[in-house]
C-alpha cells in the first residue's frame, strides 16, 4: 500500500512516499520557509534529487509544487495519482473531539476547522493539506493523525489549570499538548537505545516549534505546551510562557485590542521578536558574528529549556535520559551545548566533540562517565503516521 504523509507545520511542509506495512521510503522531501525570503523546496527518490529556491507564499502553493514533483514525468516517482491508497495529514489540534486516528469526512473536516483558533498556526495549513489532497488523489483514503492524542496519558493533576472548574466541565480548557506523533516516535527509540522499559526520558523538539514532554515508561506525563500550542518554550515566532499580567497590561494600559495581542505573541514574537530573524540558523550566525541581541536570545532560548528539564526530573523523580530532536534540536551544536552546560547535577555531562558531529542516525554525546543519557534521535513523524495509517485501514 502507497500512502502519501503531508505533514504541513506553521512554516514548512514534510511529505514522503511510503510503502507499507515495509517503511519503505519511495520519496521524501520538504517545502520550507513558507512566506519566508528564499523558501525552498526539496525532494529525493533513489534515483533523482531536487532542491531548488522558489516562490512559496503560502502552503496552498507548497503542496501543488510539491505534488508536481510527484507526478514529473522525468524524475517523479508517479504515473497517475490513484497509485496513492491513502493519505495521512499530520494535524495538530483534535481538542476533546478526536484521541485516535481517524478516517477524515465532512464532519471531522468541520471540527478541524472549529479548532482553528486553538490552533492559528497550525491547523489552518493541516486543513489546507487536506483539501488540496482530497482534489489532487480523489480516490485515496484521507486520514488524520492527531498531535494531542499521545499526551492523553497526562495525569489529572498535570493537565488541569486552577481555574474554576465549570471551565474544564462546560468548555474542556485543560492541557491537550502538541508534538505528539515525534515526541511518541523518538520516545520509542529512545526505549529501544536504552533498552529499558521502565524508563524516565525527557524528549526536547526544537523547530519553528517547540514543546518538551516528560515520558516515563513510555507515556506522556507532563508536557510544555497546552490548551493551543504557544506556551511553553520559546519558539520561531511564539512567546512560550508568559505572565499573563503582561497581555492585562498591553489592552488595558497600552491600547492594543485582543486580537493584536494575540498576533504579537503568535507571530511576531519568540527569537523573531527577540532578533528580527526568525531562522536559528541566521540567529546562530550572527551570534557568533558577535551580535550580542541573537546571543542573549540563544542564552534565554537555553535557559527555558533547562527550566523545564529540572522540572520533568523532579515529577518522574529520576531521569535516565533527555532526547533532542527535530529541525533544530538534531542540527543545532550551539543550542545543544548552551542547555547541557552547568547541568551536572542531574547527571548531564556533555562531550563536545561528539556534539560537534552530524549524523542521521541515533547518536549518543554524553561523557562515558555521564549518569544521564544525552541522545540525538532524528524524529520521523512521517513514518509515524504511515504506521497509524496503515494500521487503521488494516
Amino acid at each position: 500500500m502507497k500512502i502519501l504523509v503531508i505533514n504541513s507545520g506553521s512554516s514548512s511542509i514534510k511529505y514522503q512516499l511510503v510503502e507499507m506495512p515495509s517503511k519503505t521510503v519511495i520519496c521524501s522531501g520538504m517545502v520550507e520557509r513558507i512566506g519566508l525570503e528564499n523558501p525552498m523546496i526539496h525532494y529525493k527518490s533513489n534515483v533523482n534529487e531536487v532542491n531548488e529556491v522558489m516562490h512559496i507564499p503560502d502552503h496552498h502553493i507548497g503542496l501543488e509544487k510539491m505534488t508536481q514533483l510527484l507526478l514529473d514525468k522525468k524524475i517523479g516517482v508517479l504515473k497517475n495519482v490513484d497509485e496513492i491508497e491513502a493519505v495521512g495529514h499530520r494535524v495538530v489540534h483534535g481538542g476533546c473531539a478526536f484521541s485516535n486516528t481517524t478516517l477524515i469526512d465532512q464532519k471531522v473536516k468541520d471540527k478541524i476547522q472549529e479548532l482553528f483558533e486553538r490552533a492559528p498556526l497550525h491547523n489552518p495549513p493541516n486543513f489546507i493539506g487536506i483539501e488540496v489532497a482530497e482534489k489532487i488523489f480523489p480516490k485515496a483514503k484521507q486520514i488524520a493523525v492527531f498531535d494531542t492524542a499521545f499526551h492523553q496519558s497526562i495525569p489529572e493533576e498535570a493537565y488541569k489549570y486552577a481555574i474554576p472548574n465549570k471551565f474544564l466541565d462546560e468548555n474542556h480548557i485543560r492541557v491537550y499538548g502538541f508534538h505528539g506523533t515525534s515526541h511518541k516516535f523518538v520516545s520509542e527509540k529512545a526505549i529501544d537505545y536504552l533498552g529499558k522499559e521502565n524508563s524516565k526520558i525527557i524528549t526536547i523538539h526544537l523547530g519553528n516549534g517547540c514543546s518538551i514532554t516528560a515520558v516515563e515508561n513510555g507515556k506522556s506525563k507532563d508536557h510544555s505546551l497546552g490548551f493551543g500550542p504557544m506556551n511553553g518554550l520559546i519558539m520561531g515566532t511564539r512567546s512560550g510562557d508568559i505572565d499573563q499580567s503582561v497581555i492585562m497590561y498591553l489592552v488595558n494600559n497600552l491600547g492594543y485590542s485582543l486580537d493584536e495581542v494575540n498576533s504579537i505573541l503568535q507571530k511576531k514574537s519568540g527569537m523573531l521578536g527577540l532578533t528580527g530573524l526568525s531562522d536559528l540558523r541566521d540567529i546562530e550566525d550572527a551570534a557568533e558574528k558577535g551580535n550580542k541581541t541573537c546571543q542573549i536570545a540563544l542564552e534565554m532560548n537555553a535557559y527555558r529549556i533547562k527550566k523545564f528539564i529540572g522540572s520533568y526530573a523532579a515529577v518522574m523523580n529520576g531521569l535516565d535520559a533527555i532526547v533532542f530532536t527535530a529541525g533544530i534540536g538534531e542540527n543545532s551544536d550551539v543550542i545543544r551545548k548552551l542547555v547541557c552546560t552547568n547541568m551536572e547535577f542531574l547527571g548531564i555531562k556533555l562531550d563536545l566533540e561528539k556534539n560537534s558531529v552530524r549524523s542521521k542516525d541515533i547518536r549518543e554525546i554524553n561523557t562515558a562517565e555521564a549518569q544521564t543519557k544525552i541522545l540525538v534521535i532524528p524524529t520521523n513523524e512521517e513514518i509515524e503516521i504511515a504506521k497509524q495509517s496503515f494500521k487503521l485501514l488494516s
